[in-house]
């Protein structure tokens, strides 16, 4: 038989054990909400921080961050807490708050089914509905707060916490224990979805090809943006690694979904950093020193923050200069932020698997084609690329003879420059209806000053004897004012059967002596839609007017030939649109002249308008030849324009307005 002093020690223990094991207080707010599920959530000690977190709620229904709700409250912070209850200041998803209090009350609520725990999870769910933007993305704060703040936040997961618990609660995975109402479910289904968009929208490209993501974007641009001093905006090594995981998460993913994983992880594998890893020295429990030292023999790591433009890692003190080293900032910065981490290794891991179950064994961003002068682009990785911006980069300079590129159907969300030396490029697409290049810049979104009109093309053409066929080309910005949709600013540019849409300034066709034929297209718009200086045959295309305003907007060059001529082209509009004028002088010496035409009735009887510039009915030449319809009213039209004669418009041939720059060249461009 024992000594009953050592039975007394033995029980003590025992109590202590249990005591020890059952209180949490020493840890910290998010490892107690991620503590496994199970019957300490039905504790007293549960129930009293469930309390705490019930308070801290906003009538909003968002939380504050950085709160350890386990803390034990008196009575006048209790009170504390009531009296700001419908203050919204301060509310967020930063660091992970409202979602956190979420998962605790889900757990608390599948224990103990106390009503006030489902009431406040909903509530937070409705905050989280109601703070996203149209644009599918989630600020930091809601209600909003100035200052970096209200950018689109990647940052610390914010937005991946946010959608990946929307997808739980959507399919059902019971991750969740209180379920929402089928239409609160519907309204789940809208916001996850344009959050996906949202983080396609804003992968970023260097030169056309995908790679990862920022930390943070502008909510109205897009545009990377800068938060605190020391984060500047930049490619994260951290945040996008959760971002694919969260990708790669989607059952039944899209083209799009597929082809941004396989971009960034491709970038992930280019960016890595081997050979090295981060050296700390602790004193007290504290680091007071850290250094990236080598180790042939060290996993990976990514840096936090990478050079937009070459991936080249940088590093900032709070005075927000940019360092090539960890060595060079001060030792508060140096050893209070993350600037490497290692989270890409399980990404990686989980992406292996993941192409295996979606068949992605030959889907690859940077296949060598077979032959170099016949490419193909196709979304699902059946092609030699996956974007038409890589396609053509990868083109020869000046090449001696022309390139093919074949584009699939498929709708490409991608902002396309054609250099000055990618010439003799041919861009076919496989059907006009369904093989899209689409963008969504406009003046305002640029911000580029008075001249932002000319950034916001989705495709720019800039190199000679280029040839666009069989696709659509649009700028989806909607009524924003100025957005360009085609930009050519190419000699000997042949455009045919092509859809061009847009609204304001659709079509810029420029260049001084730039010669540009359009057969079989149609083009649409609002305002001054076709407009530029260079000569420009349409032909056999539909000009399509969305509101009362104008068609052209020339700015012929003096003492230029031509200007736009429009041959056997059909003139419609919207149902409801009624007055729209031929055109404008956006420069005094326009020329433009209509032919053959079929005008609807939305065209003025005046025809002209002279944008205010009397000197321009001197200069302008406006003219037109054996047009019909309805809009053809060559007797009401404007005094300083002009009704050619046959003998003048026998000029308006093929070959004198694309007049030869080489007279020994046997085949015409056109």
């Amino acid at each position: 038989m024992k000594p009953i002093k050592t039975i007394f020690l033995i029980a003590l223990f025992l109590l202590l054990s249990v005591n020890v094991n059952a209180q949490v207080h020493d840890k910290s707010w998010r490892s107690i909400t991620e503590r496994k599920e199970g019957s300490w959530f039905a504790s007293e000690e549960a129930k009293t921080i469930a309390e705490n977190v019930l308070l801290y709620q906003r009538d909003i229904g968002g939380w504050p961050k950085n709160i350890q709700m386990q803390h034990p409250l008196s009575d006048n912070e209790k009170q504390e807490l009531m009296a700001i209850k419908k203050d919204q200041h301060e509310v967020t998803t930063d660091n992970g708050a409202t979602i956190q209090e979420m998962l605790f009350l889900s757990k608390m609520y599948r224990q103990i089914p106390d009503e006030r725990y489902r009431d406040s999870f909903l509530k937070g769910l409705d905050y989280l509905l109601e703070a996203q933007y149209d644009n599918g993305g989630w600020p930091q704060f809601y209600p909003l707060k100035k200052g970096y703040y209200s950018h689109i936040t990647y940052n610390d997961d914010s937005m991946v916490n946010i959608l990946n618990l929307l997808k739980n609660i959507k399919e059902g995975t019971h991750v969740y224990a209180i379920e929402p109402s089928e239409e609160i479910i519907e309204k789940i289904k809208i916001a996850f979805n344009k959050g996906i968009d949202c983080i396609l929208k804003t992968q970023y490209k260097q030169q056309g090809v995908l790679t990862a993501w920022c930390a943070q974007y502008d909510e109205n641009t897009l545009e990377p943006a800068k938060a605190r001093a020391y984060e500047l905006p930049s490619l994260s090594g951290k945040e996008s690694a959760n971002i694919v995981s969260l990708l790669m998460s989607i059952e039944n993913p899209s083209v799009d979904v597929k082809n941004a994983i396989v971009h960034a992880v491709n970038w992930f594998e280019k960016v890595k950093i081997t050979g090295f890893k981060i050296e700390r020295q602790f004193k007290n429990g504290r680091i007071i020193d850290k250094k990236l030292v080598p180790d042939l023999n060290a996993a990976p790591l990514w840096a936090r923050f990478m050079e937009l433009d070459d991936n080249t890692p940088f590093f900032c003190d709070r005075d927000g200069i940019k360092k090539a080293t960890l060595a060079e900032i001060g030792e508060e910065r140096r050893n209070g932020y993350a600037w490497y981490t290692n989270e890409p290794l399980e990404m990686i891991k989980k992406y292996e698997v993941w192409k295996e179950k979606n068949s992605i064994s030959t889907y690859s961003s940077s296949k060598s084609p077979v032959d170099e002068y016949n490419l193909v682009v196709a979304k699902d990785g059946s092609g030699d690329y996956t974007s038409i911006q890589e396609a053509i980069n990868e083109t020869k300079s000046f090449p001696y003879q022309r390139v093919t590129i074949f584009v699939k159907d498929g709708t490409y969300y991608e902002k396309i420059k054609v250099h000055e030396w990618n010439t003799n490029i041919s861009l076919i697409g496989e059907s006009k209806e369904n093989t899209i290049i689409t963008y969504d810049d406009y003046f305002g979104k640029m911000n580029l000053g008075r001249n932002s009109t000319f950034y916001t093309y989705t495709l720019l053409i800039e190199a000679a004897d280029f040839l666009l066929s069989n696709l659509t080309v649009q700028n989806t910005s909607g009524e924003v004012g100025q957005a360009v949709a085609l930009s050519v600013f190419a000699d000997r540019a042949v455009i045919s059967n092509c859809n061009i849409l847009g609204n304001q300034d659709t079509l810029y066709t420029s260049g001084e002596g730039n010669r540009q034929y359009f057969k079989g297209c149609y083009i649409e718009g609002t305002t001054d839609f076709i407009f530029g200086k260079a000569t420009v045959l349409f032909e056999n295309c539909t000009i399509h007017s969305k509101k009362n305003s104008y068609i052209t907007a020339a700015s012929t060059p003096k003492g230029v030939s031509y200007g736009f001529v429009f041959k056997n082209c059909r003139l419609t509009a919207n149902e409801n649109v009624t007055e729209v004028y031929l055109g404008r002088p956006w420069r005094i010496y326009a020329k433009t002249v209509f032919m053959n035409c079929e005008m609807g009735g939305h065209i003025k009887v005046e025809g002209w308008h002279n944008w205010n510039k009397p000197e321009a009915e001197k200069t302008a030449f406006y003219a037109e030849f054996e047009n019909s319809g309805e809009g053809f009213k060559p007797n009401s039209r404007v005094g300083w324009s002009h009704q050619l004669k046959k003998s003048e418009a026998k000029k308006y041939t093929i070959e004198n307005i694309f007049e030869s720059k080489q007279k020994d060249t046997k085949e015409q461009w056109y």
